[in-house]
C-alpha cells in the first residue's frame, strides 16, 4: 500500500515524536523511507533566527536522523532543498512519488501569513498523496 514514505523533518518536539510513528509504518510496509529537511528561505521581516536558515544544521539534522532509522534497522535516503517549507515538501513528494508524508501536528515553521496558517496546514491543502498527521 504505501511504498514510499516522506517524512519531512525539523528540529520541533512534534518532528521527534513522529519518527516512531514512521518507523512503523516502514516497517510494517517494508517501505522506502525519505527523509526531507528545508532550508528555508530567509525572510528579511522576520524577527527570529531559525536554526532552520542554516544548511550546516539542516545537513547534519538529516545525517543524525537517518542515523536513528538505520540503528532501527531501517534504510533512509535524505534530501535537503531550499525553499518554502510547505511548498517544498510538496515537489519532493511528486518528485519522488511518495505514497505518504508523515509528519507532526506543528513543526518550527508559520507560513508568512501567520500562526493561523502553519506548514502542517499548508501540506494537507496542497499534498499530492496522503497526509498522516501524529499529534
Amino acid at each position: 500500500m504505501f511504498k514510499t514514505v516522506l517524512f519531512p523533518i525539523d528540529q520541533s518536539r512534534e518532528a521527534r515524536e513522529a519518527a516512531d510513528v514512521v518507523a512503523d509504518v516502514v516497517k510494517t510496509y517494508n517501505a522506502r523511507l525519505v527523509l526531507l529537511s528545508v532550508v528555508e528561505e530567509a525572510n528579511p521581516e522576520a524577527t527570529t533566527d531559525s536554526p532552520m536558515l542554516s544548511p550546516e544544521i539542516v545537513a547534519k539534522l538529516l545525517e543524525n536522523a537517518k542515523l536513528l532509522f538505520s540503528q532501527q534497522g531501517i534504510t533512509a535516503e535524505i534530501i535537503e532543498k531550499q525553499g518554502k517549507a510547505a511548498f517544498t515538501i510538496c515537489d519532493v513528494a511528486d518528485e519522488i512519488g511518495a505514497d505518504l508524508i508523515i509528519m507532526g501536528c506543528r513543526g518550527l515553521g508559520l507560513t508568512d501569513e501567520g500562526s493561523t496558517d502553519s506548514v502542517t496546514n499548508r501540506v494537507i491543502n496542497l499534498s499530492p498523496c496522503p497526509v498522516l498527521i501524529v499529534p
